[in-house]
């Protein structure tokens, strides 16, 4: 077949997919999730059940893909952000502020048997674990440039990082989520 048609019958298929995470992410969050059905994620969609099967198996499928693609933007949200900051320290700060307000916005928004359901499997594990390195990475090049604390691994300055942020989900404005990120920080600086 011509690259052409190939490319346009692979672009027709995202989209269709992209259509099927999206509609049955709106289904959940206006139903709940366990009264959603193949059916009407089908119907919202204006696919036919027998194209929806052609594509998943079963709404967990759905919705464990359309987490993984909201991960997947999330982690990329954050290396732009890691891309546009100076040296080390700036990159740290921004990439610590940008995760604490995706923390905080996305807290309280699913309800506890979706939330529960989507922070399982492998692909929350995989991107915990890049986020991770990330975060030790630039505490690695700012521990080598003295601009953070040398008196403990990276490692453990990253596990500090990631349960220091885990408060900014409780937290009622990115005014507060800004402070908190400023008192990690704090917490990461050299000793005068």
């Amino acid at each position: 077949m011509p690259r052409l048609w190939n490319e346009t019958i692979e672009a027709h298929r995202r989209e269709v997919r992209d259509a099927i995470l999206d509609s049955t992410a709106a289904l959940v969050a206006e139903h709940g999730l366990r009264s959603v059905t193949m059916s009407q994620i089908a119907e919202k969609t204006g696919i036919g059940r027998a194209t929806l099967y052609k594509y998943f198996p079963d709404i967990e499928a759905i919705l464990s893909a359309w987490h993984e693609r909201q991960i997947t933007g999330h982690l990329g949200h954050l290396l732009h952000v890691q891309g546009q900051a100076g040296g080390a320290g700036e990159r740290l700060a921004a990439v610590l502020e940008a995760y604490a307000l995706l923390s905080q916005e996305s807290h309280g928004r699913h309800d506890p048997a979706l939330t529960a359901f989507l922070h399982q499997g492998e692909h929350v594990t995989r991107a915990h674990q890049q986020l991770r390195d990330l975060i030790r990475d630039l505490l690695a090049e700012g521990s080598a440039t003295g601009v953070m604390r040398d008196d403990l691994s990276p490692d453990e300055l990253a596990s500090y990082c990631l349960h220091a942020i885990s408060a900014a989900s409780g937290l009622s404005s990115k005014e507060a989520v800004r402070r908190l990120v400023t008192v990690i920080l704090a917490g990461l600086r050299p000793a005068s």
